[in-house]
C-alpha cells in the first residue's frame, strides 16, 4: 500500500511538472518571485491572438476598421515653383474708364508676383488640346488658338466669340488632377471681363462631377449663382486660378459676359496645370 501511495505522489508530481512546462500552469501574478521579477500570465492557447497583436506591422490598427491592418502613411508630395512663360506687356490706346463693382486692386508698383507652387511633375495639360464653344463660328480667329501656346497681345492673336453669355471648353482627353488654370482674355488694354466663371467636369455636357473653381459674378447676372471671387484687370500676366485640392476632371469650361470696354468676349490663351489621374 505504501508503494501505491508513493507511485500516486510521483504521478501527480510528474503531471504538474508537465503542465507547467507546457505553459498551462497557474496564471501567475505581479508579485516578485525570489529573484525579484514579477511572474507574468502565460498563454494557454485558448486566447484569440488576432484580437490583440503585439508585434510587427499587424499591431498598427486601421482607424477606419479597428482591425490589425497596417496603415500606410502617404508619401509627402514635393512642391515646385510653377514656371509660367509670360508674354510681352503691351498696353495700347486710351483706357476706357471702368465703373465696374467687385474689381480687385492690382499689385503695388514694384511688388513682385507671388510664387505659385504645384506638385512636382505638373505640366500644361491644355496645350494643343481640342477647344469647343457655344459660338461655333468666332467673329475673329479660330478656337484652336485658345490652346496653341501663343499668348501675344498683338492683333490677330486672339479669338473673338461674340457678345452675350459665351464660353470656351477644353477637352483634356482624360480625367486629370487639376491644380490651377491661367487665362489671358485680352491684355492689349486695361480692361476687366465680366462674370468670369471656370468649371471642371467629367463629361462634355457638364452634368457629371461639375465643380466651379472660380466665379466673379457678383450679382448672378450670368445665372450660375453669386460668386465669391473678385473681378480683375487684364494684364500680360493673365489670371492664375487656384483649384481646390482634389479637383479632378476631363473638361474645363470658361465663361464670360463682355468686358468693360465693349460687349465682346475674347480669348488669347488658356493653360490648365496638372497631372494625369492614376
Amino acid at each position: 500500500m505504501k508503494d501505491i501511495k508513493m507511485l500516486n505522489v510521483l504521478t501527480i508530481a510528474l503531471l504538474a511538472g508537465a503542465m507547467i512546462f507546457a505553459g498551462c500552469g497557474p496564471k501567475g501574478d505581479d508579485t516578485p518571485d525570489k529573484g525579484g521579477a514579477a511572474t507574468k500570465p502565460s498563454c494557454c492557447g485558448t486566447c484569440d491572438k488576432s484580437k490583440t497583436p503585439t508585434t510587427g506591422p499587424a499591431a498598427v490598427k486601421d482607424p477606419t476598421t479597428g482591425g490589425g491592418t497596417t496603415v500606410k502613411t502617404p508619401a509627402k508630395v514635393k512642391k515646385v515653383v510653377l514656371a509660367i512663360e509670360l508674354p510681352k506687356a503691351m498696353f495700347k490706346g486710351t483706357p476706357v474708364p471702368m465703373n465696374e463693382p467687385n474689381i480687385a486692386p492690382g499689385r503695388k508698383k514694384g511688388e513682385e508676383r507671388p510664387e505659385i507652387k504645384v506638385p512636382e511633375g505638373t505640366v500644361n495639360l491644355a496645350l494643343n488640346k481640342p477647344v469647343t464653344s457655344n459660338e461655333s463660328l468666332p467673329v475673329v480667329g479660330d478656337l484652336e488658338m485658345v490652346t496653341d501656346g501663343d499668348k501675344s497681345g498683338e492683333d490677330g492673336h486672339n479669338v473673338d466669340i461674340g457678345f452675350g453669355k459665351k464660353w470656351v471648353q477644353i477637352d483634356l482627353e482624360a480625367v486629370c488632377n487639376i491644380y490651377g488654370v491661367s487665362v489671358w482674355h485680352y491684355h492689349g488694354q486695361a480692361r476687366a471681363y465680366r462674370d468670369v466663371i471656370v468649371e471642371v467636369a467629367d463629361d462634355e455636357d457638364f452634368t457629371q462631377n461639375v465643380q466651379i473653381v472660380y466665379n466673379s459674378d457678383h450679382d448672378n447676372s450670368y445665372g450660375k449663382g453669386i460668386g465669391e471671387n473678385m473681378g480683375y484687370v487684364e494684364t500680360n500676366e493673365g489670371k492664375y486660378i487656384y483649384c481646390p485640392k482634389g479637383t479632378k476632371g476631363r473638361y474645363v469650361r470658361l465663361h464670360s459676359q463682355g468686358n468693360t470696354s465693349n460687349d465682346q468676349n475674347h480669348y488669347i490663351e488658356v493653360e490648365v496645370y496638372g497631372t494625369p489621374a492614376k
